[in-house]
């Protein structure tokens, strides 16, 4: 049974909660029991909300008064720590041990942004050294964008909101969220804890109901300056088709790659690669999907890594031995077995897992794969690795770039010249040598190429993309 009673949300517009007629039942992903109730927007309520934002950006922060807001707020996160994590294990599936640490970690993304507000800067710009400009100086300031609209997915709903919220509100902007639909309510409790905090009204506002309606809505808001989102190629290319001039920031997802060449620490890799492959569900952007082993080191990196892989424990979430929770969806669980059984029957061999039981799948690893099987080709998004060789490293560069993906990729080796080769030649937005492709600190530069997404997270880097450079030229 869930420990969360069930609550109900209203929309948090302009500092106050708006409960709507229309409810929508939020469930705990293990039990399948109804948690909690959210209200469910109208394009009035869409509307009002970005007319509040906008409203409020004629009262601007001070930078510092951004940076007390922030780190006040990360402060009530961690002292609220225990609460979030339970609500998080609770409306995601995600183990408990790991939900505390997404809040740990969601509060130093909005220690970092606090610390970036007082650091926002322009530069000196030379037009004294044209001809006939010898008397004039100039400077770049950065400017906020204006509203921000912010969609953010199921799967990391406190950090992911916190880095783009954070950034956000360090930068001078507003922001109306749109959380999923599945995983709203450490959202809404976000806000409640940033008004504790001080935050103005209408600079932080929290739209739930229906996505795709919500979304809809947004994009045809006119004073909706700039649109940050976290989700699928499909949703992320139709935003852009739609928002026009506006500024768009997409991060879109990955078929990870992770390399592990003969002369590596192969005991280590299989940790790693086991450990990176299955938090949370494997329902993450840069969990490790596909493992290209060199011929002479396969044979040990299966063993190890299914001995690895099998300590795993399944099971409920709130357990604290568990460490693979329900998937979001039953009909995800449902899909996740489909491709497996499908790309069994083109030839791969199931070394490992492969059951369902309701939402819950087994940690699976697959090997004999071929590239164009759906389980390496698209993106999975469940507990499965599938597992290949490969002889020479233009081989494998080649095979980790045969994607039309390119978030992150993990290279094990000990080789200096590959590692610099690699870092040269394969296409992501980053590479992590001697780890796998999972590795993530929140101050870092993360961001994709090709299908992945442009645009950078990472709150010093978000500023940048939330900010405008403006030049002041002075005639003297």
């Amino acid at each position: 049974m869930s420990t969360v009673t069930v609550k109900q949300f209203g929309l948090y517009m302009n500092g106050s909660w708006n409960v709507t007629d229309e409810k929508m039942d939020v469930l705990d992903k293990y039990t399948q029991e109804v948690t909690a109730t959210i209200s469910v927007a109208t394009k009035d309520h869409v509307d009002e909300a970005v007319q509040g934002a906008k409203q409020a950006l004629k009262k601007p922060l001070s930078p510092y008064a951004r940076y007390e807001i922030l780190m006040k707020s990360a402060q009530l996160l961690l002292e609220r720590r225990e609460e979030f994590a339970q609500v998080l294990a609770v409306e995601v599936g995600k183990p408990i041990r790991e939900s505390r640490v997404e809040i740990e970690r969601a509060a130093q993304t909005l220690i970092i942004s606090a610390e970036e507000a007082k650091r926002i800067h322009g530069e000196g710009v030379p037009v004294e050294a044209a001809a006939g400009s010898e008397n004039r100086m100039a400077f770049t300031v950065r400017v906020p964008v204006g509203v921000i609209a912010a969609i953010t997915p199921f799967n990391v709903p406190v950090n992911l909101v916190c880095h783009k919220i954070g950034p956000a509100i360090a930068a001078g902007n507003s922001v109306v969220l749109k959380p999923a639909e599945v995983t709203p309510i450490c959202a809404l409790m976000l806000a409640e804890l940033m008004e504790e905090a001080g935050l103005p009204k209408g600079v932080f506002q929290v739209i739930t109901g229906d996505g795709a309606s919500i979304g809809e809505w947004l994009l045809e808001n006119k004073d909706v300056n700039m649109f940050t989102f976290t989700g699928s190629p499909r949703v992320g290319e139709y935003i852009r088709s739609k928002a026009g001039l506006r500024k768009v920031a997409l991060e879109l997802g990955n078929n990870s790659a992770t390399v592990v060449h003969h002369d590596a620490d192969v005991a280590q890799a299989a940790s790693l690669v086991a450990q990176k492959s299955f938090n949370n569900a494997g329902q993450v952007c840069i969990s490790v999907q596909r493992v290209y082993v060199q011929e002479q080191a396969y044979d040990t990196f299966i063993e190890l890594l299914k001995k690895e892989t099998e300590k795993l424990v399944v099971g409920n979430p709130l357990d604290e031995k568990t460490d693979i929770g329900p998937m979001i969806r039953l009909r995800e669980a449902e899909r996740v077995e489909n491709w497996v059984e499908e790309a069994v029957q083109q030839g791969a061999v199931l070394a490992l897992g492969g059951k369902r039981n309701g939402a819950l799948y087994e940690p699976t690893i697959l090997t004999n794969v071929h590239d164009d099987m759906k389980v390496c080709r698209q993106e999975v998004f469940g507990p499965v690795v599938s597992v290949a060789t490969y002889e020479t490293e233009e081989e494998v560069i080649a095979k980790v770039n045969d994607s039309e993906y390119g978030l992150q990729a993990g290279l094990f080796t000990n080789d200096l010249k590959f590692a610099m080769k690699a870092a040269r030649e394969i296409e992501v937005g980053g590479l992590i040598v001697n780890d796998a492709s999972a590795y993530r600190v929140d101050h870092m530069p993360y961001g994709g190429v090709k299908n992945s997404g442009n645009g950078k997270e990472g709150p010093k880097y978000a500023i940048e993309e939330m900010t405008e450079e403006r030049l002041i030229v002075l005639n003297l």
